[in-house]
C-alpha cells in the first residue's frame, strides 16, 4: 500500500498525558456532544450479548450440535457480536499474554518508543489511528503487529521486554488462529456454503492475521472522550481477549449502546466488514466503541482474522440471485482498509457507502 511514512503531526502517547496528572484533557480528545458516552442511551446492565458454549459443537448429540450452530448463526445476523466459552484456547495463556502486555505498557517510555510505528504499516507502538491532520483523537495507546501471512511476520518488531513477550505472542497467536479457523468453518456452513469457503475466500493458508493490543489509561474526564470512537472493524472477524476486571466495550444494538460484561476466560467475537461483504449482508458488522474511566486502566487484545491484503473480496456467488443481487463491489482488502487508515474510526460510513441500493 502506498502510504505516508510519517505522521502529519507529533504523536503524544496518551499514557504520558494520563501520568502527567492533567485534570482537563486536550481539545483534540473531546468528542462532539452527540458522540460522547451517555447513560441515557445505554441498556440495562443485565442485558448482554449472546454467550455460546463451543464445547457443545463437538457433542455426540446431533440436535445439540445443530442448536449451537444455530445460536451462532442468529448472533451473527442479529447482533454481529457474541461471547464464546470452552473455546479451546488455554485460559492460562490468555491471562499470561494479557499481563505481559500490561507490563510492556508500564515500561519506560524510551523502551516503548523503540517500537514507534508509522502510518505506512501501523506496525509497532502507536497512539493514533488515521493520518488526516487535525482529526479527533481517541484516549488509547496500542501495539499492532502482523502474524499472518508468515512472509510478513517479523519477530524483531515484537517487544523484547518483558522477556516472555515474544514467546507468548507466538503461542497465543497460534491458538487464536486455530479458534478463528474453527469459527470460519461454522460460519461457512451456516451460510449454506462449503465448510472451507470463507477460509479460501480470505486466502486459505495465506490469509491475514494481526494483533492489536489496546491500552486505555485512566482519564480525568471520561464523559468527554472515548477509548476508541464508534466503528465497525474493516477486516474479517475479530477475536477479543478483554480485560475481565474493567468493562469498556460498548456495542450498538438498535438505538442503544450496550456495555458488554466480559465473562471470565471468554473471547468476544465480532463480525467485520469483509464477512458482511462475502455474506452479501446476511451477517452484519456492527458499530462498537470503547469507553474509559478515571479509576482504572484497561488492557485488551484484539486479534483480527483477515483476508490477505491483495485478495479480492466480493459477495459469494451462491448468495447472489435475482432476488438477492450483490450488494457490494469487488475490492481487495488493502484497497478497503485504506479508508480506515486514512480517516480512523468512522462508524459504518465506509461499508454503507459501498452498498448498492436497488
Amino acid at each position: 500500500m502506498n502510504f505516508l511514512q510519517k505522521w502529519p503531526e507529533p504523536v503524544v502517547p496518551v499514557q504520558h498525558l494520563s501520568d502527567s496528572g492533567i485534570r482537563v484533557i486536550p481539545g483534540r480528545y473531546v468528542k462532539k456532544p452527540s458522540e460522547r458516552p451517555s447513560s441515557v442511551d445505554s441498556a440495562e446492565p443485565d442485558i448482554n450479548i449472546p454467550v455460546i458454549d463451543l464445547q457443545e459443537l463437538y457433542s455426540d448429540d446431533h440436535l445439540l450440535r445443530r442448536r449451537t450452530a444455530s445460536l451462532i448463526d442468529s448472533a451473527c445476523r442479529e447482533w454481529g457480536f457474541f461471547q464464546v466459552v470452552n473455546h479451546g484456547v488455554s485460559h492460562e495463556l490468555m491471562a499470561r499474554t494479557r499481563e505481559a502486555w500490561r507490563e510492556f505498557f508500564h515500561l519506560p517510555m524510551a523502551e516503548k518508543k523503540k517500537y514507534a510505528n508509522s502510518p505506512s504499516t501501523y506496525e509497532g507502538y502507536g497512539s493514533r489511528l488515521g493520518v488526516e491532520k487535525g482529526i479527533s483523537l481517541d484516549w488509547n495507546d496500542y501495539f499492532f503487529l502482523h502474524y499472518l501471512p508468515v512472509a510478513i511476520r517479523d519477530r524483531n518488531k515484537w517487544p523484547a521486554l518483558p522477556v516472555s513477550c515474544r514467546e507468548l505472542i507466538e503461542k497465543y497467536s497460534e491458538e487464536v488462529v486455530n479458534l478463528g479457523e474453527k469459527l470460519m468453518k461454522i460460519l461457512s456452513v451456516n451460510l449454506g456454503l462449503r465448510e472451507n469457503y470463507l477460509s479460501e475466500a480470505f486466502g486459505g493458508d495465506d490469509n491475514g492475521a494481526c494483533l492489536r493490543v489496546n491500552y486505555y489509561p485512566k482519564c480525568p474526564q471520561p464523559d468527554l472522550t472515548l477509548g476508541i470512537s464508534s466503528h465497525s472493524d474493516p477486516g474479517g472477524m475479530t477475536l477479543l481477549n478483554p480485560d475481565e476486571n474493567v468493562s469498556g466495550l460498548q456495542v450498538r444494538h438498535g438505538a442503544i449502546w450496550l456495555t458488554v460484561n466480559p465473562l471470565p476466560n471468554a473471547f468476544i467475537i465480532n463480525i467485520g466488514d469483509q464477512l458482511e461483504v462475502v455474506s452479501n449482508g446476511k451477517y452484519k458488522s456492527v458499530e462498537h466503541r470503547v469507553i474509559v474511566n478515571s479509576e482504572k486502566e484497561r488492557v485488551s487484545l484484539a486479534f483480527f482474522y483477515n483476508p490477505r491484503g491483495e485478495m479480492p473480496i466480493k459477495p459469494a456467488e451462491e448468495l447472489v440471485s435475482e432476488e438477492h443481487p450483490a450488494l457490494y463491489p469487488c475490492m481487495t482488502f488493502d484497497e478497503y482498509r485504506l479508508y480506515f487508515r486514512t480517516r480512523g474510526p468512522s462508524g459504518k460510513i465506509q461499508v454503507e457507502s459501498l452498498k448498492s441500493h436497488p
